[in-house]
């Protein structure tokens, strides 16, 4: 596999870096960014060299022929039109750059893509021995009642089916819940679907998400930034990708079409910077489950989870946790990659998903080990209550990682 993303660190990740935007002085921006890669780059051989210069990752659009899921006339038919020599003669075509991580197979394909996607990673994973093939998947909302562009017969069945025939270390796919008609309900559905799948198959789960917005009169705020980052967390998410940084589709891009910074640059950087502070402690566990605490069983935003939720979660080292009101909250249950017997909790406040009047409360608990709280900051105070339990103070939308000694 791909040697120059480093697999053990939380990797941040960006759709399209346009010509207009790709100077020293833009590229630097992009690195402070906290930006780690962008995908859908083109082979621009100046920008790679600013690219390896600052220690960004580039997984390159174009090299390989296009594919996207989307062109209903065309699904089922990539064995024909994208033959495996195309892939080949790419290959021995390809002079290869220290900045390049990736080059990008396709986007969105159906499952029944899958079997000659398959052929295609073998072929980039052995031609290309510094990059891994690149491919996103289509969302569970792909399934609509007009066609079903994955081919499947649920999404379960075409995660799956990617997995039977990709050797790939992740599963990547994108889902936008501020586009409109969407529901939480769908994004905790496919986010379950696919972190079960990650964690079964000992894959690495990488998301997409909005920085931008479906209205471009009304921005993303930084709450609703930090929801999707943190709800993916609590899924077990190890690469987190925002869509888009310069045009590439939707509203009020981090850059506009000038290249000049909009206000989501700074809400981006911001948000980014709390993910790192958050990102190496959090990155020393891997997630086994999901749940959901504080919602009603008849929430709408439940609607499609196997589990009820519970009004206060004990499980493993932490027991009793819940927020003081009984807001909601999404708890990724997380063990130690070193086997060293620590236990986390990655918390999701989920109590306010739109921003539209967001809160500060205390979340309690009680544990039987030491204990210590991470958050966007930094470390967070831990106080023992009278009697016995633990408070930590949190607020809609944020993020903490609890660890259990």
């Amino acid at each position: 596999m791909n040697k120059r993303m480093d697999r053990n660190r939380l990797n941040i990740g960006v759709y399209h870096l346009k010509e207009y935007a790709r100077t020293e002085a833009h590229i630097r921006d992009l690195a402070d960014c906290g930006i780690d890669f962008v995908v859908c780059m083109t082979d621009d051989r100046p920008a790679l060299d600013l690219f390896a210069e600052y220690g960004v990752g580039a997984i390159l659009e174009g090299v390989l022929p296009g594919w996207w899921g989307g062109f209903t006339d065309k699904i089922g038919k990539m064995a024909e039109l994208c033959p495996i020599e195309l892939y080949e003669k790419a290959a021995a075509d390809f002079a290869d750059h220290p900045a390049v991580w990736g080059i990008d197979t396709g986007d969105e394909p159906s499952g029944l893509e899958f079997p000659h996607l398959g052929r295609i990673f073998e072929v980039v994973n052995r031609l290309f021995p510094n990059q891994f093939a690149n491919l996103n998947l289509h969302p569970v909302y792909a399934m609509t009642p007009g066609f079903n562009y994955l081919q499947t017969e649920n999404y379960e069945a075409y995660i799956a089916e990617y997995c039977k025939h990709i050797d790939a270390d992740y599963i990547c796919y994108d889902f936008y819940v501020y586009q409109g008609g969407m529901t939480a309900a769908k994004m905790y559905d496919n986010l379950r679907i696919v972190a079960d799948a990650c964690r079964d198959t000992g894959k690495s789960m990488w998301i997409t998400i909005q920085v931008n917005s479906t209205d471009p009169e009304r921005p993303m705020t930084e709450n609703q930034l930090r929801f999707q980052a943190y709800s993916a967390m609590a899924f077990g998410a190890e690469n987190i990708i925002w869509a888009c940084y310069t045009a590439g589709w939707w509203y009020q891009n981090v850059l506009d079409e000038n290249g000049e910074k909009t206000e989501q640059y700074d809400k981006l950087k911001k948000i980014n910077s709390e993910i790192r502070t958050m990102a190496e402690a959090y990155m020393r566990f891997r997630r086994v489950d999901t749940h959901f605490i504080g919602y009603m069983p008849e929430h709408p935003d439940m609607a499609l989870q196997p589990r009820k939720p519970v009004d206060a979660l004990s499980i493993g080292a932490f027991r009793d946790v819940h927020g003081e009101n009984g807001e909601q909250l999404i708890a990724g249950q997380m063990v130690s990659r070193a086997g060293d017997g620590t236990a986390a909790l990655m918390l999701c406040g989920a109590d306010d998903i739109y921003d539209a009047s967001p809160k500060s409360y205390r979340i309690l608990f009680h544990t039987d080990r030491r204990v210590k709280a991470i958050g966007p900051a930094g470390e967070i105070p831990v106080q023992r209550m009278e009697d016995g339990s633990y408070s930590i103070p949190f607020c809609s939308n944020t993020g903490v990682l609890l660890i259990a000694g």
